[in-house]
C-alpha cells in the first residue's frame, strides 16, 4: 500500500471515530510533531502540550485533514508549526502582562493608574462580552490569543476577508462603546 493510500485509509478511519487509528498515527508520527514544536518552541513542555493538541486537534476534527491536498505527515508537521507559534506568542504576551502587572504592584506612584487602568479593562471586557459572537470569537482569537487573522479564519473556518471584516466590525464597536464611556477621545 503506498503512503497515499495510507493517508487516505486513516483519514477515513479517523473521520468514522476508530481510535485504533488515530494510535497508529500517533505511533508513526508523535516524535516528528514533538522535534517540530521542541525547534519552534524551544521548550520541552511547550513541546509536549503542542504535540498532544495536535492529536487532540486531529481527533476531534479528522475531517480538517484532506488527503488529496498532501501528506498526512506534512499536515501534522504544519498544523505543530503553527500551533507552536501559538504557544510563542502566548507566552510572550504573558510574559509582557506579568511585567506589566509587576511593575504597576511595586511602583506605589502608579496605584491611581492601576484603579483606572483596571476600571478600563473592565469596560473593555463588558463592550467585549455585548459583541455578537461571529465577532466576540474574532476578537478574542486575534487579541487575546494572538492569532493572525489568516489563523482566525482557519481556526472560525471563514474566508480571510470575513475574519478581516468581523475584526474591523469588532474593534469598531468596542472604540465606539469607550468613548461614549469616556475612555478614549475621537
Amino acid at each position: 500500500m503506498s503512503l497515499d493510500q495510507s493517508d487516505a485509509q486513516f483519514h477515513e478511519r479517523l473521520v468514522a471515530g476508530d481510535d485504533d487509528a488515530l494510535a497508529e498515527v500517533y505511533d508513526l508520527w508523535s516524535a516528528l510533531v514533538h522535534t517540530v514544536a521542541l525547534r519552534v518552541t524551544g521548550d520541552r513542555a511547550a513541546a509536549e502540550d503542542v504535540t498532544q493538541d495536535v492529536f487532540v486537534h486531529l481527533w476531534e476534527r479528522p475531517e480538517k485533514y484532506d488527503p488529496q491536498r498532501g501528506a498526512l505527515r506534512s499536515w501534522l508537521c504544519m498544523l505543530a508549526r503553527s500551533r507552536a507559534l501559538d504557544s510563542n506568542r502566548r507566552r510572550q504576551v504573558r510574559a509582557r502582562y506579568h511585567a506589566t502587572a509587576g511593575a504597576m504592584v511595586t511602583d506605589q506612584a502608579k496605584v491611581d493608574d492601576a484603579i483606572t487602568w483596571e476600571a478600563e479593562v473592565k469596560v473593555v471586557r463588558s463592550a467585549v462580552e455585548t459583541l455578537p459572537e461571529p465577532q466576540r470569537a474574532a476578537l478574542l482569537l486575534a487579541y487575546y490569543q494572538g492569532h493572525t487573522y489568516r489563523e482566525v479564519a482557519r481556526e472560525l473556518e471563514i474566508p480571510e476577508g470575513t475574519a478581516k471584516s468581523r475584526m474591523r466590525v469588532a474593534l469598531a464597536s468596542v472604540a465606539k462603546r469607550l468613548t461614549a464611556e469616556g475612555i478614549i477621545e475621537r
